[in-house]
């Protein structure tokens, strides 16, 4: 149905779905697969709680969510994907991840891809942050290595912001 309606990317595993609707690792995982079969470009999100963050699990958060997300996928599979890192704690809160701390996610990200995959895979996958994307802060964060594009929620219902925050992330 969404193919038919003309969408080419679909958002899975968004922390909504996961948190609020409990949306599994295995559930992105099957809902990813679908899309692939269906010709569209899966976007898979990824990301922790405050809690989480706090509590220095990060990383064993986004490398449990990516190992089961991506389970029985290959590398030609995985590098049509595009990942979205989102801190759940920055969504909707007004706090965003400073660039470093993104950058140190998403380099997580590309090195997972890396390690699992392979080099060139990590180098085609495009990843992108999502947590309170604002036109002050994009061009901070779009400056990181590994940080590809931006997954921008609420500030894209202001036609104003948004414009904005595309302005300033290709300067």
């Amino acid at each position: 149905m969404l193919k038919d309606a003309g969408c080419r990317y679909v958002i899975i595993g968004h922390s909504e779905r996961r948190h609020i609707f409990g949306e599994t690792d295995d559930d992105v995982n099957k809902k990813v697969k679908v899309v692939l079969k269906h010709g569209m470009i899966p976007i898979m999100c990824v990301g922790e709680k405050l809690e989480e963050r706090d509590n220095g699990m990060t990383f064993e958060v986004l490398e449990k969510q990516l190992s089961r997300g991506l389970k029985d996928f290959q590398k030609d599979e995985v590098v049509r994907l595009i990942f979205a890192y989102e801190p759940v704690w920055a969504i909707g809160t007004g706090r965003t991840a400073t660039p470093q701390q993104a950058q140190e996610a998403h380099k997580f990200i590309r090195d997972f891809i890396e390690r699992t995959y392979t080099k060139e895979a990590a180098v085609k996958v495009r990843i992108q942050y999502g947590g309170s994307v604002k036109p002050d802060n994009i061009s901070n964060l779009m400056s990181q290595e590994d940080i590809d594009g931006a997954l921008v929620g609420g500030a894209s219902l202001d036609v104003n912001s948004f414009t904005e925050i595309v302005k300033n992330a290709v300067l």
